[in-house]
């Protein structure tokens, strides 16, 4: 009975921080979906709705489902994630280009700290500017009862500081919470406007816009889709490692052998994320800033970006296959790893250590980067080829709100799994060493 009560509190431990842990994620998210509800002060509700049924299926939807629905409210959070999310790839090539800055990530936590303020500092001035475009296409539309400075101020500090306090949350759900803190407020996002995109796909088909049937060949396919996403991101290629014989004491240890995963999509939903940000930021500026006089040409730039034109979907399909391969690099980067192998006396069979074992990590991460950047394209894509064949479908319904949903949630999963197996060998750990203690007291 002395054993078992100390390992229980360990185990009591474990779930009770896994559950503060949840419990935070919660209380962010519910403050996160509160805050789309506050408006902007002093904008017309009724022009902002019939400004959105002008624009049904354009940039402004894209960027709507990735805010959550703020920017159909115009909240103080329209901005959403976008301008960290900007920021923090400019500072990832900025990164990859400069060796100081390169410098600074090997530093471990000071230097990342330093890579974090600058991030940052980026947020805070790619916020102004989209603020202040946002704010002059409400003043051009109309939107604001008084289009005065006193309303473009409120306006932008609205925004900007609404942009600052998702990259605030963010960061605490990562810190205090479980899983990405920034993927799990997209998630939040996306997720929030299911129920409305679905719910206007029945209408449609209510109204006979849609066939029954059309809508459930959809629905099996939309479900196939997500088994299929979840078929790959499971899916790994296994590159065997051999360990040589050592010396342990007086004992000699003999090899063993073990394996180097590689998942098929190591980028995960970064790439998507990306490309989709990268895209928001120019084709927003565009259409809010093409609304003031003299810069109709803006018009014709967004009208190019906006979703289904194709010089958006051949952008948007180069951007995920660069950042596939841009931060597969970042996160497998094949000299490190095979100098790793190298220190702890691993070797792969029939290849030498060192920059041979870095050559054929550096082909075999290639390969499979080719295959995952075109999964993610094909599925990313998908809702390009919806819109084209059935007009009445909105456009949460697409690939890339599936990816983004499917992969945060399968890896936040997986954090919670991972609490789960750290609590238990914490309690495996305790029983282990109280039973060595009883042994070496009954001696």
């Amino acid at each position: 009975m002395a054993t078992a009560t100390p390992s229980l509190a360990g185990v009591q431990t474990g779930l009770s921080e896994l559950g503060r842990r949840l419990l935070f994620v919660l209380f962010a998210l519910l403050v996160y979906r509160i805050g789309t509800h506050i408006p902007i002060p002093g904008i017309n509700p009724e022009a902002l709705q019939r400004l959105f049924d002008q624009n049904q299926g354009g940039i402004l939807d894209l960027f709507n489902m990735f805010s959550g629905g703020a920017l159909e409210r115009m909240s103080i959070l329209a901005l959403g994630v976008m301008p960290y999310i900007t920021s923090s790839i400019i500072m990832n090539l900025l990164t990859m280009m400069y060796p100081a800055l390169s410098q600074l990530r090997k530093e471990g936590e000071a230097g990342r700290r330093k890579i974090t303020k600058y991030t940052r500092w980026g947020t805070l001035l790619i916020a102004l500017v989209q603020g202040s475009a946002m704010t002059f296409g409400l003043i051009g539309q109309g939107l604001p009862f008084d289009p005065g400075l006193g309303f473009f101020f409120v306006s932008v500090v609205s925004l900007v500081t609404g942009a600052l306090f998702m990259m605030w949350l963010g960061e605490q759900i990562s810190e205090h919470g479980v899983g990405n803190g920034i993927s799990l407020l997209i998630f939040a996002g996306i997720v929030s406007g299911f129920p409305a995109a679905i719910g206007s796909a029945v209408e449609a088909a209510r109204q006979g816009n849609l066939h029954w049937t059309i809508l459930l060949i959809i629905g099996v396919f939309a479900i196939g889709v997500v088994g299929f996403v979840v078929f790959v991101e499971r899916g790994e290629r296994r590159v065997t490692v051999h360990y040589a014989k050592r010396q342990q004491g007086r004992r000699m240890m003999q090899g063993q052998t073990s394996h180097l995963p590689f998942k098929v999509n190591m980028a995960g939903v970064i790439p998507a994320i990306f490309a989709s940000s990268l895209l928001l930021a120019p084709a927003s500026m565009a259409q809010w800033f093409g609304q003031n006089p003299n810069m109709g040409w803006l018009q014709e730039i967004a009208l190019a970006l906006s979703p289904g034109q194709p010089l958006y979907i051949i952008l948007f399909a180069t951007g995920i296959v660069f950042f596939s391969f841009f931060y597969t690099a970042i996160v497998r980067d094949p000299k490190e790893l095979a100098d790793n192998l190298k220190r702890q006396g691993a070797y792969i069979q029939g290849i030498r250590p060192g920059q041979q074992t870095a050559d054929y990590i550096d082909d075999v991460t290639t390969k499979l980067t080719i295959f995952g950047s075109a999964y993610v394209t094909a599925v990313c894509l998908l809702p390009e080829f919806m819109i084209v064949m059935f007009d009445d479908l909105t456009f949460q319904l697409g690939g890339t709100a599936l990816l983004i949903v499917v992969v945060v949630a399968m890896d936040f999963m997986s954090q919670i799994q991972a609490h789960l197996l750290s609590s238990n060998y914490a309690k495996l750990m305790e029983k282990s060493n109280i039973r060595n203690y009883s042994r070496r007291m009954g001696r």
